[in-house]
């Protein structure tokens, strides 16, 4: 099995809740992944820890400041977006505490912050997004998506 692993991306996602309501970002129509699309703020791993990554990415495209001790892991997306598709780890992380108000920092990336009710999130919205909110709501630690052998999707 030596080399034949697919390498595969992680991504980091910010689940923060606030009175009933989820943070979601709205991307930019010109983003190369889903555009004028409503997702977490996220990012990729750049050869760093996934909660530094974390950490770093709300600072970056938000103002949030993060303790590193104030997050818990609570939903793993594994997602292929396509037949052959490079899969994909979305892990979402929650903050219990966090320091800032969402600001745009990245306007070329999100052009709106928004708090969500969580039983009406907003339409369109990545599938994955929308998938770790519903899991997490319902104590599921884990989804798959676009996986095409029979029986996958959990």
């Amino acid at each position: 099995m030596c080399g034949d692993a697919a390498a595969h991306i992680v991504g980091v996602h910010l689940y923060l809740e606030r009175d009933g309501k989820v943070l979601l970002g709205l991307r930019h129509p010109d983003c190369a992944y889903a555009g004028s699309t409503h997702h977490f703020l996220a990012g990729h791993c750049e050869q760093e820890s996934a909660v530094s990554c974390l950490v770093r990415e709300a600072q970056e495209e938000a103002g949030l400041v993060l303790d590193p001790a104030d997050v818990d892991l609570v939903h793993l997306v594994h997602v292929v977006d396509r037949p052959g598709g490079q899969p994909r780890m979305q892990l979402v992380f929650r903050a219990r505490r966090w320091l800032g108000e969402p600001q745009l920092r990245e306007p070329d990336r999100c052009v709106s912050w928004d708090w969500w009710p969580l039983d009406a999130l907003p339409e369109p919205i990545v599938p994955y997004t929308r998938a770790a909110v519903e899991g997490i709501r319902a104590g599921r630690p884990y989804t798959e998506l676009g996986w095409s052998r029979p029986g996958s999707a959990r």
